[in-house]
């Protein structure tokens, strides 16, 4: 108190003036920092992109699909005609490897799965989400490759996921088809480049084989 009564004044310490615009910078700067945060960190493209799954079999697509050629329809064999495709049963493994590699310890999990008829748990790299519904023969038949979702696979030792696979993503694609188409009979090969410009012969090609460009996606997101 002081000496007529009324109550000292509490002094701040100077440096505290310079937390008014501290404090000012960062009520503009925390609502923007946090939507990037949750924008980035919530991306498909931070969270799924570079996924790698270990498998319960180091299967080598470098080796199968790249070094020995194996078509992808091989083992994925409902690809031009359901909307999934098909992870291959042990009896596909077998038709090689009854004779190939029999003793290798790598290849036990398929042996013990052929006899006990139990399947090998894969462990699934692209996985969509359940609202969604993508349909695989719809795209290959119609001539987008394999390498325009996946990726080079035939040089992978181990799959990994290399596009978001996101709805912007898709419609990205949808929006100018004509890039990722070639004809449907190379679908798979890997390693097939266009003889010119991607757009133009993807355009000219979908001209000559009558494929209309994908408009179903349009009443909703243009």
């Amino acid at each position: 108190m002081t000496k007529d009564g009324r109550g000292a004044l509490f002094v701040f310490p100077r440096w505290t003036n310079l937390l008014r615009p501290l404090l000012a910078v960062t009520a503009v700067a925390a609502p923007v920092y946090i939507v990037l945060l949750v924008w980035l960190g919530a991306s498909p493209r931070t969270q799924d992109v570079g996924y790698q799954p270990v498998q319960p079999v180091p299967y080598s697509h470098a080796l199968h699909a790249g070094d020995l050629g194996i078509d992808c329809r091989y083992c994925h064999n409902t690809v031009e005609v359901a909307a999934k495709a098909a992870v291959p049963p042990t009896q596909t493994c077998m038709n090689c490897h009854a004779k190939i590699r029999t003793a290798s310890p790598k290849l036990t999990p398929i042996r013990e799965s052929y006899a006990t008829g139990m399947p090998v748990p894969w462990v699934r790299v692209h996985d969509l989400a359940d609202f969604v519904y993508f349909n695989h023969s719809a795209h290959v038949r119609r001539g987008v490759g394999c390498v325009s979702c996946h990726g080079r696979v035939d040089k992978m030792e181990a799959v990994t996921q290399v596009e978001p696979l996101s709805m912007g993503w898709c419609l990205d694609c949808h929006r100018n088809p004509d890039r990722n188409l070639r004809p449907p009979e190379m679908a798979t090969k890997m390693d097939w480049v266009p003889p010119e410009d991607p757009t133009a012969y993807g355009r000219r090609l979908r001209q000559v084989n009558g494929i209309d460009p994908p408009t179903e996606c349009w009443t909703c997101h243009r």
